[in-house]
């Protein structure tokens, strides 16, 4: 009978370096379209190598396939409110919702301060829902189409909605992530949050300064001429009104309220098919007119009305499927601003998600991923390395185990005990956990957090990374912290 061993440092480095090696290859050959199934491959084939190491070191595939269940068991939430977020694009196009925010962001908002107006936006909404992912999937989406309309790079605008979204996700205490972390390291959330602003205030400043001067910088010439062209398009081709605006306000207002996400998430989509109906009706019909089902076009169903059967057909496909709307203006048109793929377009980053799950499943399972980190803290002589080396073990496991509560739980245990040992007070830890783990998630493209967010703003990990100013900024500034001895705040013993 074969007996469970740790894995050598090696051994735990093989299907990493082959998983590394591999997507290099497959990314130069595939290139922007590595995403549409090739890298999920390479993942799954890199599961392969590290169950071959699993196997080769005592563990049978039993083990193995336990391990591959709970890690993406851990996914499960994320996958499901991926899928309504889908529907929810869908029904929000199709009513009108998000157009709207297009029509009235078009008319408020110049090039000049739109990067840094989104930036703050997002802050704000990402603050008072507690949540990045629903702050890009609601806000984020007009934005990215208002940015395209003003002529801006869609990566320049994803990179201040996301470092908008991320500064509020952190520093909300609606924020499961910043729930996360000070329950890891073993402090209470608002200590943690007080802490956190000596590092998150000015890596957000400091970001908010470089989208300024782009936005100074930034040619934009010729834009403003064609602005009044989309606007009539948009105009032209929805009934645009302030009413729409319930929609998000009401999602905005249940996740305040903490409601869950899947029901807020659900209730808003149904929302949107229900002023679909009340306000593009012609539009709903248009939609229902195009579909066809085994070859065939329903305009008559049970007796029912015209009316009530394409009312249905259109929602539906609204919520499943895609749905594009063509105005006569390049730029909308072209760009595919008014256009949505409902639930369906969900499903290639849902399968992303999964290989990634099912690698860092096995590499978790074997021990292969707490090996490398041991090896790291081992390295570790001063308060900057200590910080650095949190820093660096967060980003492994986003790259690795693909997933940000991951990449906070697993660093939070190992190294509570050695900050402790450092006479470090825990807020030290669950900080730079924020700073590193939760922040670099999204720079990821196989990571649960950069893979739902590419889908849902359609702009490639690789495309607005450079531009994720905030996110980039964050991990640096901790390190600097680390290093400088600025702020860190010592452990008061009992009796001092």
């Amino acid at each position: 009978m074969t007996t469970k061993r740790e894995p050598t440092l090696l051994e735990s480095f093989v299907p990493i370096i082959f998983l590394i090696l591999l997507l290099v290859i497959n990314v130069g050959i595939f290139g922007s379209e590595a995403l549409g199934g090739s890298n999920q491959i390479v993942l799954i084939l890199s599961a392969g190598v590290a169950a071959i190491v699993a196997v080769r070191i005592g563990f049978k595939w039993d083990d193995i396939q336990n391990g591959i269940v709970k890690s993406i068991s851990s996914a499960m939430a994320s996958i499901l409110i991926l899928l309504l977020i889908g529907s929810l694009a869908g029904t929000w196009m199709l009513s009108g919702v998000v157009p709207a925010m297009i029509y009235y962001g078009l008319q408020i908002l110049n090039p000049t301060i739109f990067l840094v107006a989104a930036c703050i936006v997002c802050s704000i909404v990402s603050i008072a829902t507690g949540s990045s992912w629903t702050t890009a999937a609601t806000v984020g989406i007009a934005l990215i189409g208002i940015g395209q309309a003003l002529g801006i790079s869609e990566g320049l605008v994803a990179g201040a909605i996301l470092s908008g979204a991320y500064f509020g996700d952190k520093m909300s205490p609606l924020s499961d992530t910043t729930n996360l972390a000070p329950a890891m390291a073993g402090t209470d959330l608002f200590t943690h949050i007080r802490y956190m602003t000596i590092t998150t205030v000015p890596s957000i400043i400091l970001a908010l300064i470089i989208f300024l001067i782009i936005g100074f910088t930034n040619s934009t010439d010729g834009v403003i001429e064609g602005k009044a062209a989309i606007l009539a398009a948009i105009d032209g081709t929805f009934n645009i009104n302030g009413w729409l605006f319930i929609v998000p306000v009401i999602v905005v207002v249940l996740i305040v309220k903490k409601m869950p996400a899947l029901p807020a998430l659900l209730i808003g989509t149904l929302l949107g098919a229900v002023f679909a109906l009340i306000f593009q009706p012609e539009l709903v019909a248009k939609v229902a007119a195009t579909a066809s089902f085994d070859g065939k076009l329903y305009d008559d169903f049970f007796g029912l009305s015209p009316a009530v059967t394409n009312g249905f057909i259109g929602t539906m496909q609204a919520m499943f499927g895609d749905i594009a709307f063509t105005t006569g203006n390049g730029v909308l048109d072209d760009e595919g601003l008014l256009s949505s793929s409902g639930m369906a377009g969900m499903l290639g980053t849902i399968w992303l998600i999964l290989s990634a799950m099912i690698f860092g499943g096995v590499m978790e399972g074997a021990g292969m991923l707490k090996r490398i980190a041991s090896a790291i803290i081992s390295k570790v002589n001063s308060t900057g390395s200590l910080i650095s080396s949190t820093v660096g073990t967060c980003v492994f496991f986003n790259l690795t185990a693909s997933d940000q509560y991951l990449a906070i739980v697993v660093p939070g245990r190992m190294y509570a005990d050695t900050y402790r040992e450092k006479e470090l007070a825990p807020e030290n830890l669950s900080r730079t956990l924020e700073d590193s783990g939760t922040v670099t998630s999204v720079l990821i493209p196989w990571n649960t957090c950069g893979a739902y967010h590419s889908t849902v703003l359609g702009v490639g990990t690789f495309t607005y990374l450079p531009y994720c100013f905030f996110n980039l900024i964050s991990p640096i500034m901790t390190m600097i912290m680390g290093y400088t001895g600025y702020k860190i705040k010592k452990l008061v013993k009992k009796g001092e």
